[in-house]
């Protein structure tokens, strides 16, 4: 298992990482894939927004952006990067604790690796029911 956490400009926000590796490499398992590497990258509002700008072409804020490396099928290989300024600002907004928030992101970012969408409301619906059974597990 080969996930990596990064800061690019914040410090990283996470207790138990060991944990929370292995919990992901589960995650992948269950969604019928294998984990080969996965960066994640923690980062302000700014340096998130540059990021969507110059590879997405989006000028907006988001919590979130991943970018699927993958290059063997079956497999998978990801960078996340996360705006951990969006992720306190939707657990304020939420009324969730901001550890329960950027769990809730970081499988986000991995569900999207593991090939699911959330540009419809469909989607969107089956995105946040994966998320709400892999934080019941996880808690």
């Amino acid at each position: 298992m080969a996930v990596h956490f990064f800061s690019a400009d914040r410090p990283i926000p996470l207790r138990d990482r060991n944990r929370l590796k292995a919990f992901l490499n589960s995650l992948v398992r269950k969604e019928g894939r294998r984990l080969d590497d996965l960066n994640v990258i923690f980062c302000s509002d700014e340096y998130l927004l540059q990021v969507n700008r110059q590879y997405l072409n989006h000028d907006y804020y988001t919590d979130i952006i991943t970018f699927d490396i993958t290059e063997v099928p079956g497999k998978l290989s990801g960078e996340m990067y996360i705006s951990t300024d969006r992720v306190r600002e939707n657990a304020r907004q939420l009324g969730q604790t901001i550890g329960r928030e950027m769990h809730r992101v970081v499988f986000h970012g991995v569900l999207h690796l593991c090939g699911y969408a959330d540009k419809t409301q469909a989607q969107q619906l089956a995105m946040r029911q994966r998320e709400d059974h892999y934080l019941r597990q996880y808690s």
